[in-house]
């Protein structure tokens, strides 16, 4: 621990801390522009400069690492005077005219540093350049003539999204941000990921959703968790009047505030028509009814079927959602095709491999922070899981190698060392390709002597060169901390012996190491393994089946479900909003969305964690949990509300954290 004293006060902090930081830590404050806590100290805007005995001139604090028996001063007359300098010339060099301004309030950080320092208007006539505002791209606008060149938009698109879109151009007050080569925002290779919109601390960078809706103050705030996706990143959503305004990523969360434009922007675009009362087929056409009316019919109707009912729930209903489902249909009403949306696609494969080994395979997403080598197979990770793709993508420059086997194009092909693409449906033979070519390098890191399947053989059937297998063989095994990474193109086989393939060589790489998994599944949507946990995973078929009950919750609907769905003849669906199901149903059940829908969540790591409301439901709308103890109670059925212990009725993929 270092000891040190500021404006007189002794405090004490962990070696490494900056003067910054150390400030923050014991409510000491010192002002700054270009400083975030979530990246890397940069000092350029020089107003946190502070006074440290034993030094000739001001330093800055957020590039300054404390030291013991260090003292320093932050609100001398002289820094006093440097920062009201500094804030001049800011003012001087775009069009901020922030002492005026009534529309940002307390949101600008530029104007929040004035009035701090007791500015009420500016000493410097204002000589500035009217830059051209980019308004190309779909969920935010650039506007240099706001911009500060605090860089930290730049350092948001490089360290938090690993994109590295952002850049600046010329020199001096005609400095610019720019995208690229200079190309519009909505042509470039943005992502659309926002953490840049997020650590702007004027309005250089505008959300286009929430733009004048509101001044942070005014809004509400309710910390919760994604449901894009598997990885459960932690989100924070803005409310004002019933309404999300916006969503910002989490940075007190495991990820640190990143988040992709399906965590943040594609939630609050939602188009479609809501359900808000249910509705009941009469005549051939749907009806509004009541609760009471809506169950009595369902009763009538499901009662005399003796579990001839085929059930289906989409993986983005809550854990307790997803445990009344299976118990109300495969214990209560002992109907023998319960199962998920995503039909176990994401999850069988290892699931079953596991069930057999006894113990879990894999590992948690924090391995692809210190990974030095990643294999990417059967995965896109510029489309989907886009957070994971991000942690792979900023560790590259540092280092990180990447391998890449899709017999597809591939979204992050441009980043990768070595792109095998080899003949679609032939993984294992890839795999055992590699583990041939690890095992004749000579460099398996097991006492392995021979490989199941010869290189050559191997080779003829997947399609690949020797040498670019064999290159690929290196650099995974050469590696001290590999990853694999795998997804549907992998786990929607129904060959098991492909996990028997690719467990062999993470042995051979040492990516299975006990001690740190270096083996990952992405998943499917937000409850993915819970849906796995509790064996919803058969393929869904409903041949023989009187009536379907489908609870989609706000999940969308596909055409593959729908043609599965043809020949029933009572079709129930609980859903939010309007579809070509609900459209097809014979009964409709209106359910709450997700920002309205508390519950718990089971990430791709295992970590159970709780997605709290933000938004109050329509009058006559329930939530999903509400509605399937309904519908037991209506039916005669108890429920197990013992979800915790359902979870662990079969061994999981990954350790749980419950």
């Amino acid at each position: 621990m270092i000891n040190l004293t500021i404006n007189g006060k002794q405090i004490e902090v962990e070696e490494g801390t900056t003067v910054l930081t150390a400030a923050r830590q014991n409510d000491i404050k010192i002002p700054t522009l270009c400083d975030h806590p979530n990246l890397t100290p940069y000092g350029g805007c020089r107003l946190c400069v502070v006074e440290v005995k034993g030094m000739r001139v001001p330093i800055a604090a957020c590039t300054l690492p404390a030291a013991n028996n260090m003292v320093i001063e932050t609100e001398t007359p002289a820094l006093k005077t440097s920062r009201n300098v500094i804030l001049s010339l800011l003012f001087s060099e775009r069009n901020h005219f922030c002492p005026f301004c009534q529309v940002s309030g307390s949101d600008c950080e530029l104007q929040n540093a004035a009035y701090d320092e007791h500015m009420t208007h500016w000493p410097m006539q204002p000589q500035w350049t009217n830059f051209p505002v980019d308004t190309s791209h779909p969920f935010f606008i650039l506007d240099n003539n706001r911009c500060i060149l605090c860089r930290r938009c730049i350092r948001a698109c490089a360290e938090m999204s690993g994109n590295f879109t952002l850049t600046v151009e010329e020199r001096g007050a005609a400095t610019i941000v720019v995208a690229d080569s200079n190309v519009p925002l909505g042509q470039s290779s943005c992502v659309s990921c926002g953490s840049c919109v997020q650590v702007c601390p004027t309005g250089a960078l505008i959300d286009r959703q929430s733009a004048y809706l509101g001044q942070d103050k005014d809004l509400t705030t309710t910390r919760s968790i994604c449901r894009g996706c598997s990885l459960g990143c932690g989100i924070v959503i803005h409310t004002r009047d019933n309404r999300i305004v916006k969503i910002t990523g989490d940075y007190e969360s495991a990820n640190a505030g990143t988040i992709c434009k399906s965590g943040r922007f594609l939630p609050v675009e939602q188009n479609r028509t809501r359900l808000t009362t249910p509705l009941k087929r009469v005549g051939g056409q749907l009806v509004s009814t009541s609760w009471e009316d809506a169950l009595a019919t369902l009763s009538a109707n499901l009662k005399p079927l003796n579990g001839k009912v085929a059930a289906l729930a989409s993986t983005r209903l809550s854990v307790e959602s997803l445990s009344a489902f299976k118990s109300l249909f495969a214990e209560g009403l002992g109907s023998d095709m319960v199962t998920s949306v995503e039909e176990g696609r994401p999850t069988a494969l290892q699931s079953k491999y596991v069930e057999k080994n006894g113990s879990p395979i894999e590992g948690r997403l924090d391995t692809l922070r210190t990974a030095d080598c990643v294999l990417l197979v059967g995965v896109d990770l510029a489309t989907t899981h886009e957070v994971a793709g991000f942690y792979v993508k900023r560790n590259l420059p540092k280092g990180t190698r990447l391998i890449i086997i899709d017999p597809n194009e591939n979204g992050m092909n441009d980043q990768a060392n070595i792109n095998l693409k080899p003949k679609a449906g032939t993984d294992e033979a890839v795999f055992n390709a590699i583990e041939a070519a690890v095992i004749k390098e000579g460099l398996a890191s097991t006492d392995a002597k021979k490989s199941k399947v010869s290189l050559a053989d191997a080779l003829k059937v997947c399609g690949l060169a020797e040498e670019d297998v064999i290159d690929a063989a290196r650099m995974l095994a050469e590696s001290i901390a590999p990853v694999i990474v795998f997804g549907k193109g992998i786990t929607t086989s129904s060959e098991a012996s492909i996990m028997d393939a690719m467990m062999r060589v993470a042995k051979l790489v040492g990516a299975s190491d006990s001690e740190r998994r270096g083996l990952l599944s992405i998943k499917g949507e937000a409850n993915s393994l819970a849906a796995a946990l509790l064996g919803l995973e058969d393929v869904f078929e409903a041949k023989n089946h009187k009536a379907a009950y489908i609870a989609m919750g706000d999940d969308y609907v596909t055409k593959r479900l729908l043609e599965k769905l043809e020949k029933i003849s009572y079709l129930v669906v609980q859903a939010s909003y309007e579809s070509a199901l609900t459209e097809r149903a014979d009964l409709v059940l209106p359910v709450e969305i997700w920002a309205e829908d508390a519950g718990h969540q089971l990430n791709v790591d295992g970590h159970l964690q709780f997605a709290y409301a933000a938004l109050n439901a329509p009058e006559d709308v329930r939530s999903n949990l509400e509605v399937l103890n309904d519908v037991a109670r209506t039916l005669g059925v108890t429920v197990n509300d013992n979800w915790r212990a359902a979870l662990t009725q079969r061994t999981s993929v990954v350790e749980l954290e419950m």
